[in-house]
C-alpha cells in the first residue's frame, strides 16, 4: 500500500505533465495556420457597428 507522501509525489508529477501538455494543446490550437482568421474575425468584434 502507498503512503501518502508516496501518493502526493506521484500526483503532484502527474499532475505538472498534464498541465504541460495542455499548455502545448493551447498552443498548437492558437498558432495553428488554420484558425488565423477565425481569431482575426473574433478580435474585430469591439470594433463592429450594431
Amino acid at each position: 500500500m502507498m503512503s501518502y507522501e508516496e501518493i502526493r509525489s506521484a500526483a503532484g508529477s502527474y499532475g505538472l505533465i498534464y498541465f504541460i501538455l495542455m499548455f502545448i494543446g493551447v498552443l498548437i490550437y492558437a498558432l495553428w495556420p488554420g484558425n488565423r482568421k477565425k481569431f482575426d474575425d473574433a478580435a474585430r468584434i469591439p470594433l463592429e457597428e450594431d
